[in-house]
Parts: C-alpha cells; structure tokens; sequence
C-alpha cells in the first residue's frame, strides 16, 4: 500500500467514525425537522439583446413556521443593466409559498438605487427545473418595480423567462402544510 493510499484509506475511516458519532446523537435527540419551505441561488436571466439580469435568492420558512407562510425570511436581489444603465434591488423577505418546484416568494424594497423602489412590494416566482430554471416577476407587466401599486404578500407572475444557460442553480424546497 501507498503513502497515498493509507492518507485515503485513513480520511474514510474517520469521516465513518465521525458519521456514526453524529448518527448515535442524532437518535438520542429528536429528529431534525427540514425547514418548511426553501428558495435559494443565483441565476442570469437569458437576453438575446446582451442584458445583463441577476436574480439571487435566501428566502427561508422554518419549520415552527409550517403553517404561515408570511413568517418567512431572508433576502433576495435582483439587478437589470444594459450598456453600463440599469439598477438594482435588494429586497426583505416577507412570504415564501412553494409548491413541488416552484416557488412564489415576494418581499419588500429595502435598498435600490432606483429612484422610488425603496418601500415598495415586489413578488418572483421561479420553477427549479435544473439547469433550464424559469422566472418570472410581479412587474412584469408595468415595466418597474416603482410602478407596481400595493402588491399582496406572496404574489408573482408566471415564470415566462429563461435563465442563461449554465446559470441556472435554484432550489426549491418544497412546502408541505398540515391541512
């Protein structure tokens, strides 16, 4: 046998030492509980213009939290920029509602340097499908998010862009409520 070999064959012996370690404490204490619900990463939207659009997501819903949604947190970003002009949004988390592998999670504006988004409610859902992830987003339809008028929690549009190849890493952790 090897230096290498031994090096190896030593790591694996004690990461199995250290997983049965945890695995013994683990069924003394009380399972651990996922969290309920989950949106996380970062993609580029796909442009064929060149635009640049980045999307990133740490939305969280504990699991204590199950059964309201509005009690999740976390933050998400968003930023829109063509030919050097453009801005950017970093938004509080104020719902998340997933469901299989789309997530609608909307949030409030707390730092832009668009002049009239800081306070306002804007809304994304997104559909984690691998590497080909889809998004969409409340304001779709007005153009901005300063121009959306008092958004509900939790609302979105459907998820009608594309990601950038390569670009797409979401994840979805899908919510299960006790009804």
């Amino acid at each position: 046998m090897n230096r290498r070999t031994k090096i190896v064959v030593l790591g694996s012996a004690l990461l199995l030492t250290a997983t049965a370690a945890s695995a013994a404490t683990a069924s003394d204490d009380a399972p651990a509980r996922r969290e309920a619900a989950a949106l996380t990463g970062t993609a580029k939207l796909f442009r064929s213009a060149g635009d640049d659009i980045t999307f990133s997501f740490d939305a969280h819903l504990a699991a204590k939290d199950t059964a309201d949604p509005t009690k999740a947190t976390g933050t998400f970003e968003f930023s829109h920029y063509l030919n050097g002009e453009g801005a950017r949004a970093k938004a509080k988390v104020d719902c998340l509602v997933t469901g299989g592998k789309v997530a609608v999670v909307s949030g409030v504006i707390t730092d832009s340097d668009l002049p009239g988004a800081e306070g306002k409610r804007v809304g994304i859902t997104v559909h984690d499908v691998g590497r080909r992830d889809r998004l969409g987003y409340s304001w779709a339809a007005t153009g901005s998010p300063v121009e959306t008028k008092e958004l509900p929690k939790c609302v979105g549009s459907a998820p009608f862009e594309k990601v950038r190849k390569g670009t797409g890493d979401f994840t979805v952790v899908p919510w299960r409520p006790d009804f």
